[in-house]
């Protein structure tokens, strides 16, 4: 389903009633647990599980966008991963500021609601990336799905890490280290997906200009 080297075999671009079905199933899960971790992150004082909630948020609206330009022409789907990417890398600015701006502020998580609300995440991501692991290579649009189901399974191991480490130190650096790690984490898979969202807008500019060259 994935393109290789010479490009003679098409990457897969989302058409496939299952994929949609997944999708679909995917996009319940992540807009669930955002509203729990969320408010669960405010409870516990987490910057962390904030930050987790806002990747499960982004996730809902990349797999939204995903489904909608499913079957589009590929500068569409393209330009929709280009716009994730750029989503991802808000997301991951809006954390790293949030964390430099707790290291400020007074109070320790509370690691029992990070390490219960850490798990239930864990079993939701689990459960996302079993749904899209047959469909993780395709297009930018595709592929920008993939990364954001895999993101959100490490960053809910991470968070249950210090969970741990929270309540061993009983101090909050372990947490904001965690969620500056996951803004790290948003930018990497943002740069990945706005390189091969920039490789599709060229290839299909140089298809646009072989097809009117041969007019």
């Amino acid at each position: 389903m994935g393109a290789n080297c010479c490009g003679s075999t098409p990457a897969f671009e989302g058409v496939s009633a299952d994929y949609k079905r997944r999708l679909w199933a995917v996009i319940a899960i992540n807009a669930t647990m955002f509203f729990v971790e969320m408010g669960a992150g405010a409870l516990a004082g987490s910057q962390a599980l904030q930050a987790d909630a806002l990747d499960f948020l982004g996730d809902t609206l990349t797999y939204g966008i995903s489904l909608a330009v499913i079957g589009s022409a590929l500068r569409v789907r393209a330009w929709a991963a280009f716009a994730k990417a750029l989503s991802l890398t808000l997301m991951g600015l809006w954390v790293l500021g949030a964390t430099a701006y707790h290291v400020l502020v007074l109070g320790i998580p509370r690691a029992e609601v990070m390490g219960i609300v850490g798990l239930l995440a864990l079993a939701a991501n689990v459960a996302s990336v079993l749904l899209l692991v047959k469909y993780k290579d395709g297009d930018a649009n595709v592929r920008s799905v993939w990364l954001c189901s895999r993101n959100d399974a490490i960053g809910n191991v991470a968070v249950m890490v210090a969970a741990v480490a929270v309540w061993a130190t009983a101090t909050k650096w372990p947490d904001l280290v965690v969620a500056a790690a996951m803004a790290g984490l948003f930018l990497m898979s943002s740069a990945k997906i706005l390189k091969q969202a920039l490789a599709e807008l060229r290839s299909g500019q140089v298809s646009s200009d072989t097809l009117l060259e041969h007019r």
